[in-house]
């Protein structure tokens, strides 16, 4: 006797429609606990003894943890993601300000080395160990 072989026009499209729903509501399910997860961490107004409480109610009921913490701090969790990006933003100018000038720096300092070579002041010997060490 032969097996009997599934193949794809034996799977019928309802239950393929409900299979990738319930991979899709997996999904968003993960995300969102690890989004809780990280948000819990993240609050610097949280003791560590308020984040083992919330840690622990979510890990112990995930459904009933994760409902009533969205109920209760749902809108902050927004504003802390907000106020998270605006740090990382602010960090992000200074360093590119930071970096901007460091470079416009050296190059100030190449464009006058170069112009106190061509008036003779200083000689090709000193331009190149100058130059060697703004770039250096």
């Amino acid at each position: 006797m032969a097996d009997h072989v599934n193949l794809a026009y034996d799977y019928p499209l309802l239950g393929a429609f409900w299979t990738v729903m319930w991979i899709f509501l997996w999904i968003m399910w993960l995300m969102l606990l690890f989004r809780i997860i990280t948000d819990i961490f993240r609050d610097r107004r949280l003791n560590g003894w308020a984040k083992a409480g919330w840690l622990l109610l979510i890990l112990v009921l995930p459904f009933l943890g994760v409902l009533v913490y969205l109920i209760a701090r749902g809108r902050q969790m927004g504003e802390r993601e907000i106020h998270h990006v605006q740090e990382q933003q602010k960090a992000f100018d200074a360093y590119v300000r930071q970096a901007a000038a460091g470079s416009a720096g050296g190059v100030e300092q190449l464009a006058t080395l170069t112009d106190l070579k061509n008036r003779g002041e200083i000689s090709e010997e000193e331009f190149r160990r100058a130059k060697e060490k703004i770039l250096g």
